[in-house]
């Protein structure tokens, strides 16, 4: 038997993998073919819809675990409540290709701070903390899949961003 207590990453990589596949079936849906240009969006869309959704399951949980490291739910204890609103929001309308004007900035937003609370917490302090990425009732260390998770957030809302002034 698992020792519930002990560290993992298994969460963290059913639910990328999941989104992955997720993001291929969509791809050939929409276009035909599994490696479209908008296979990464559709793949980051997916990732942070079921993201959301594992922090959704039990937002009080989250939000509890979430204060620990988030700087600005340390501040505004209800940024807590509101993140996995935000995010599954986010993730819908990035998916969809609708509203982008609310999703990219939206994303930005929340990678931004997630990004700058990681990193403090993890590389700055050196604090050993657990993740509130998949929810609160997970033991995966908070760290550089978290970073890289608000990383890519970052990106993603770049990207859209890019798409609506440029492209």
């Amino acid at each position: 038997m698992a020792d519930e207590d002990a560290v993992t990453y298994e969460p963290v990589i059913a639910l990328f993998a999941t989104a992955l596949f997720m993001g291929l079936a969509v791809s050939w849906a929409a276009t035909g073919t599994l490696l479209s240009a908008r296979m990464p969006e559709y793949f980051v869309a997916i990732a942070m819809c079921l993201l959301g959704l594992q922090k959704l399951k039990d937002v009080e949980s989250f939000s509890t675990m979430f204060l620990n490291y988030d700087l600005l739910a340390q501040r505004q204890v209800r940024y807590g409540y509101v993140y996995p609103y935000a995010e599954t929001i986010a993730g819908i309308l990035m998916l969809a290709g609708a509203l982008i004007w609310v999703a990219a900035p939206l994303a930005l937003f929340i990678g931004t701070v997630g990004a700058v609370s990681v990193f403090k917490a993890v590389y700055i302090d050196k604090r050993e903390l657990k993740c509130a990425c998949v929810g609160g009732d997970s033991n995966v260390p908070l760290g550089f899949v978290s970073l890289t998770e608000n990383l890519i957030m970052i990106g993603m809302g770049l990207w859209m961003l890019l798409s609506i002034y440029v492209f």
